[in-house]
């Protein structure tokens, strides 16, 4: 095995924010050397990394010379350009997740009809040029659209009623996918490792913001079936095995209301979905996708309690130097640890932080979790 360790090796890491900021927490544990790439002069990364350079995660040469001075590279984003990823492959340096993964999945186009081909159940869709042209297949109302790339955090998802919906939104390649009447939205995170060892955690419930379509709440255990978790954690196997994936693979999933299990979308990183895994997991999401792509034996995925994650984004009617009004607050609650991801700068919906409580209890937990979102307000002070 390689002297990862209090050693020269270097890891580099494609993104600067709070998903890289949390996997800093670890490479500090083990002393694992990194190097960063951002484009912001403030990402939340810059304070923990050994070397942090700013820059284009979409500039073929910025990348290709990024990756040229580490010894491993990963990502925390989806948003990097492949083509200097696959040049980097060609000449021996190790990408984790792949060039040919990440490809599959950045495009939301593609990512679907990789579905198809693999015979994973999905919501049936259909691809677009532009928004416009799906008015003439005289399409069933209401119905999901998503524009193939560039959407995260809610943006590039939208609900359409009717046509003059179409005609507001943005003439980018998408695709109109049928809407799901679902009893719940449920995620599995999946780590494989170089070696090809895959393990899941278990399946976590997630209840979502109704305007903003962000998650607001993950809940582990989900408070499911056992015979739907046991479905669910088998569908996401299977998803990592067709994409070969080596790291973390967060698989987004429909519980339907025959209790069909449908894959929504993947993410191949550490994600929203396991954040609750800092404290309530024997082994975090973040520690996991590094043992994943290190190729180290990977962690115990089990929970030690029942956990409820919260999202603190920014207010609505707020914009500038952030204020968390009453933190202090919330961290009189029993089982709650805050998160705060260094984000100097608030906005309407931004994802500033989040919130885990832990209890032996899902259901006291999630108590905890409602009166946390009612307390806490993450706000600007001029």
């Amino acid at each position: 095995m390689k002297n990862y360790f209090s050693s020269s090796f270097k890891l580099g890491i494609l993104g600067g924010g709070q998903l890289g900021k949390m996997m800093l927490y670890d490479t500090r544990k083990y002393d694992i050397q990194t190097y960063v790439l951002d484009p912001s002069p403030e990402a939340p990364c810059k304070i923990a990394c050994n070397h942090f350079e700013q820059g284009s995660l979409t500039d073929y040469d910025t990348v290709y010379n990024f990756g040229q001075k580490v010894d491993v590279l990963t990502f925390e984003i989806e948003t990097v350009n492949v083509e200097a990823l696959e040049a980097l492959e060609k000449e021996g340096k190790k990408v984790y997740p792949s060039a040919a993964t990440l490809r599959n999945i950045q495009d939301k186009g593609v990512q679907k009809e990789f579905y198809t081909s693999k015979e994973i159940p999905t919501a049936n869709f259909k691809q677009y040029a532009f928004a416009k042209a799906i008015s003439q297949d005289n399409p069933s109302y209401p119905f999901i659209w998503k524009s193939c790339q560039g959407g995260y955090d809610g943006k590039g998802v939208s609900v359409v009623r009717s046509e003059q919906d179409l005609e507001s939104l943005p003439q980018v390649p998408c695709i109109a996918e049928d809407m799901i009447p679902f009893k719940n939205e449920l995620a599995v995170i999946v780590a494989r490792n170089v070696s090809g060892e895959v393990i899941t955690y278990p399946v976590v419930e997630m209840e979502f913001h109704p305007e903003a379509n962000q998650v607001e709440y993950v809940i582990c255990p989900a408070r499911i079936d056992e015979a739907i978790a046991q479905k669910a954690r088998a569908i996401a196997e299977k998803v990592s095995k067709a994409f070969e994936h080596v790291g973390l693979l967060a698989v987004e999933m429909f519980q339907t209301k025959d209790d069909q299990i449908l894959v929504n979308e993947v993410a191949p990183r550490p994600h929203n979905s396991g954040h609750y895994s800092i404290e309530g997991s024997y082994t975090n999401q973040f520690e996991q996708h590094l043992r994943a792509i290190l190729d180290l034996p990977l962690g115990d995925t089990a929970s030690k309690a029942g956990s409820v994650m919260v999202n603190l984004v920014g207010e609505e009617g707020y914009e500038g130097q952030v204020y968390y009004e009453k933190i202090e607050d919330i961290m009189q609650l029993k089982g709650v640890t805050p998160h705060i991801y260094g984000k100097p700068l608030t906005r309407p919906f931004r994802k500033m932080g989040h919130v885990t409580i832990i209890d032996q209890d899902i259901n006291e937990a999630r108590a905890v979790a409602e009166k946390v979102k009612q307390t806490i307000r993450v706000i600007s002070k001029s």
